[in-house]
């Protein structure tokens, strides 16, 4: 593949997917150093080309993001119109995947309390916390019932860290 900045390890694909798809489609079959590195720069020669008529798609639309539409578009008018069933398959798979990821990382869901009630939890944390100075992290813990009600709270308020405070005793 040629690139206008001379340095093509930049543009490849990591040769450890490349080799572990090579090994998932051909368990069996033993494939050359020099084959796996052609397969290497055909997948790289091949995403540069859809990508860069899918940007000419993109452009010609007036749109400033590549669209799987884009792609699918330029598939077609590369001569590659046979894969797009199957490629609408996979986009609809992956969006699935990700709406399910999206779903499975939401910690308020997760938790099973109502957000009225981890909002209450935290105003009482703060009320306590304002009372006494000095509340250590695991004395709040354990007064709660648990993390979980612990982390709700830290949830709505935004936190991320909290430093480990050890208590002594």
């Amino acid at each position: 593949m040629a690139s206008s900045s001379g340095n093509d390890d930049d543009l490849t694909i990591p040769r450890a997917a490349i080799n572990k798809m090579i090994k998932e489609t051909l368990p069996n079959v033993r494939v050359a150093n020099d084959a796996r590195e052609l397969v290497v720069n055909c997948c790289t020669e091949f995403i540069h080309l859809i990508s860069s008529e899918a940007n000419e798609i993109c452009n010609k639309s007036e749109k400033k993001t590549i669209s799987p539409e884009h792609v699918i578009q330029a598939l077609e008018s590369l001569g590659f119109g046979s894969y797009i069933s199957e490629v609408k398959e996979v986009l609809q798979e992956c969006k699935t995947v990700a709406l399910k990821r999206r779903k499975a990382s939401s910690r308020l869901e997760n938790l099973g309390i109502p957000e009225e009630e981890l909002l209450r939890q935290q105003q009482e944390l703060f009320a306590k916390f304002s009372v006494s100075g000095s509340w250590s992290l695991s004395q709040q813990l354990r007064e709660q019932g648990g993390r979980q009600s612990w982390t709700g709270c830290l949830f709505i308020a935004g936190c991320t860290h909290i430093p480990h405070t050890p208590v002594m005793g």
